[in-house]
C-alpha cells in the first residue's frame, strides 16, 4: 500500500511498497502514476526511483524548479540516505566501504569492478539479528543502479530474496531491502524523514527484528566523507 508519509509545501515524502514497478510496466500502473492518480490536480515530478523489489522512502517534488533543486542535493551528495537489508549470508567484513566501478552484466545485472574512475561508494554496518540472518545498515553516495545489491553480492552477502543477484537463494516472501532514513538540508532547515519496514516476515518483530540501539541515530554513527 503507498502511504503519503509527509505533505511538505515543495515535495511529497511517499512510501514505496515492495513488489511494485516504479514506472508503469506493460499496462499496469506503477508507483508514480500511482501517486500522481492521488493527486490529480496537481503536477509531480520524480526525483529519484526505487527498484521493484525495494520499499521505503522517496521523494517526489511539486514543482519542477522543486524537482531540478532536490535532484542537485541528490547529485552533489547532500542526502543522506540509509537503508537496511538482510541477508543469510555473512559478509566478507562486518562494516566497512564498497567502492567499484559499475558495469553491465547479463539479464539486467551490473557488476562491481576494481577500477574507480566513476565509481558507487557505499559503506555499511551489520550485525546478527537471528541464527542465520544478518542485518545490515548501509549508507549510499552515489546513486548507481542497483548499487546496494550489486554491493551486498560483492561482499559475498546477497540481499535476501533477491531476484536477480541471488538466484540460488531460498525462496522469501519478499526482496529485503527498505530505504528506511531520509536526511538534508531545505530551505535553510535540516529535515529527517523514516518509515520502518512494514511488510515481510523477517521485517516484523515477532521474528527478532529490532534495531541495534546505536542504530537509532544513524547520523552519529562513524560515516566517511567523501
Amino acid at each position: 500500500m503507498i502511504k503519503v508519509l509527509s505533505e511538505e509545501k515543495d515535495f511529497l515524502v511517499v512510501k514505496k511498497p515492495p513488489g511494485l514497478d516504479f514506472h508503469t510496466d506493460q499496462g499496469v500502473p506503477g508507483f508514480f502514476r500511482r501517486v500522481e492518480e492521488m493527486y490529480r490536480q496537481e503536477k509531480l515530478y520524480p526525483v529519484h526511483r526505487l527498484d521493484k523489489m525495494t520499499s521505503g522512502l522517496i521523494l517526489v517534488a511539486r514543482s519542477s524548479a522543486a524537482a531540478a533543486e532536490l535532484g542537485g542535493i541528490f547529485t552533489e551528495k547532500g542526502m543522506e540516505k540509509y537503508y537496511l537489508a538482510l541477508s543469510d549470508k555473512k559478509p566478507r567484513k562486518k562494516q566497512g566501504l564498497v567502492e567499484g566501478d559499475m558495469v553491465r552484466g547479463r539479464r539486467g545485472s551490473w557488476k562491481l569492478t576494481r577500477s574507480v574512475s566513476d565509481p558507487g561508494l557505499t559503506y555499511f554496518y551489520s550485525t546478527s539479528l537471528s541464527p542465520g540472518v544478518r542485518l545490515f545498515l548501509l549508507r549510499i553516495y552515489t546513486g548507481k543502479t542497483h548499487q546496494i545489491r550489486v554491493a551486498m553480492k560483492s561482499l559475498g552477502a546477497p540481499v535476501l530474496g533477491d531476484p536477480l543477484y541471488y538466484r540460488s537463494g531460498p525462496v522469501m516472501d519478499r526482496g529485503y531491502l527498505h530505504a528506511w532514513c531520509i536526511r538534508f538540508t531545505w530551505k535553510g532547515q535540516l529535515l529527517e524523514f523514516r518509515c520502518n519496514p512494514e511488510s515481510g516476515r523477517l521485517f516484523l518483530p515477532e521474528e527478532g527484528f529490532d534495531l541495534p540501539p546505536l542504530w537509532e541515530r544513524p547520523e552519529d554513527l562513524a560515516w566517511p566523507d567523501f
